[in-house]
């Protein structure tokens, strides 16, 4: 198992839609998060002292094959369209490495 951490901003205008959208998340897209062998996703939200509002997102990898996984969720059609409403509420970080939309955080420090 490996744990996930990462962050994104979420566009002020956005935040109503964003916690409507999630509040009755799609049953397809639920599925496909768990069929790509992810467990206890979780989405926060915090406005920051630069007055920003960030979403930091949390799971646990349990698969073998995380890029393989990536991929068949990018794949799925639900999820797409899933997209298509959630990536607009969003605002990628300018420091983000290339490829990613959420912002990938280092670990470091964890305690069972």
């Amino acid at each position: 198992m490996k744990r996930y951490g990462s962050v994104i901003r979420l566009r002020e205008e956005k935040v109503e839609e964003y916690r409507r959208l999630h509040a009755s998340a799609w049953p397809g897209v639920l599925a496909r998060i768990s069929a790509c062998n992810i467990r206890n996703y979780s989405i926060f939200l915090r406005r920051l002292d630069d007055g920003q509002l960030y979403l930091f997102s949390y799971f646990e990898y349990v698969g073998t094959d995380f890029d393989a996984d990536r991929a068949k969720m990018a794949a799925d059609p639900t999820t797409r369209e899933w997209w298509s409403h959630t990536d607009p509420c969003q605002a990628p970080l300018a420091t983000r490495a290339d490829g990613e939309w959420w912002s990938a955080m280092e670990e470091v420090f964890h305690h069972d």
